[in-house]
């Protein structure tokens, strides 16, 4: 496994985005456990989760509790895991998303996240995304609350563009560490903000990384993949899945970057994390930007 930075704490280069466990089409709960062993047992050190991972209307934070309860029956040492919640989106149980970013809700669902998670300070605090019905400096100024409350250890932004970047650095400082946006070979509207989280020292956590080659848990069962790319060959050639090559690309973007990719089963985040220890030529590089997934 190879690690990297999210502000002072080191991390496995690849997370575990816990989302697909809690919302529909969902495994059981044994097989949500095992995934998230399986993800330690690879060496992967960040868990990714949020209050609004969950599908019906009163199961808020399930995510967060089943991350909880699958760190307690571990049987080796989690003293090295972070984890990474969010909170400021809801879920009313219809499959729609809510966003909620007033400072007393933002206050009150980082209080609530750490009891779930069961501890005394939430290592890493995202800002799900920004609310259009509220400013976004007093969204941001309670994340500088809560870390002067120390409720939370380090705060991060989600689904932002860069003016909010660069507010929010100017706001937080130190206390900024990471942006999570939607980043994959299919999808890189997020350039700008991946080449001003590295400028800034922010570690930059794509979100549904593996777009164009996998379904995201978004998508529902019927979502679009792509087929027979330079990603599904370069696989072939190398006798390894293209999930792998997907996220050995997105490592190769910049330093900054630390895929979390989804999954639902042992098999998977396994397969993922093996990602980490792939080297791509040059020339396979070449091959990959000139032929993104459509």
């Amino acid at each position: 496994m190879q690690f990297r930075t999210i502000g002072d704490t080191t991390v496995s280069a690849i997370g575990l985005g816990a989302m697909p466990l809690s919302i529909e089409h969902r495994p059981d709960e044994r097989r949500a456990i095992a995934t998230v062993h399986a993800a330690l047992d690879a060496g992967v050190t960040l868990l990714d989760t949020a209050d609004s991972y969950h599908w019906h209307a009163d199961e808020v934070g399930h995510n967060e509790l089943l991350i909880a309860r699958a760190l307690a029956r571990y049987g080796g040492d989690t003293s090295g895991v972070l984890i990474a919640t969010k909170g400021g989106r809801g879920r009313p149980g219809d499959g729609s998303w809510t966003v909620t970013g007033t400072p007393g809700h933002l206050k009150h669902a980082a209080e609530a996240s750490a009891k779930r998670l069961g501890v005394d300070a939430i290592g890493l605090y995202q800002l799900h995304k920004p609310d259009p019905a509220v400013p976004w400096a007093e969204s941001v100024g309670a994340l500088r609350g809560l870390l002067d409350a120390g409720t939370i250890r380090a705060a991060g932004i989600s689904n932002v563009t860069t003016t909010q970047i660069r507010q929010a650095h100017a706001i937080l400082g130190d206390g900024l560490v990471s942006v999570q946006n939607q980043y994959s070979s299919a999808v890189r509207d997020s350039e700008p903000q991946l080449r001003l989280s590295t400028e800034l020292g922010l570690a930059f956590l794509p979100w549904s990384p593996l777009g164009g080659i996998s379904r995201s848990s978004l998508d529902g069962p019927s979502g679009p993949t792509s087929t027979g790319t330079a990603f599904h060959r370069i696989a072939a050639e190398r006798g390894v899945s293209p999930q792998q090559i997907a996220l050995a690309w997105l490592l190769t973007r910049s330093p900054a970057v630390i895929p979390v990719p989804g999954a639902s089963r042992p098999a998977s985040i396994n397969d993922s994390a093996q990602a980490a220890k792939l080297k791509l030529s040059e020339a396979e590089l070449t091959r990959l930007d000139h032929e993104p997934p459509g």
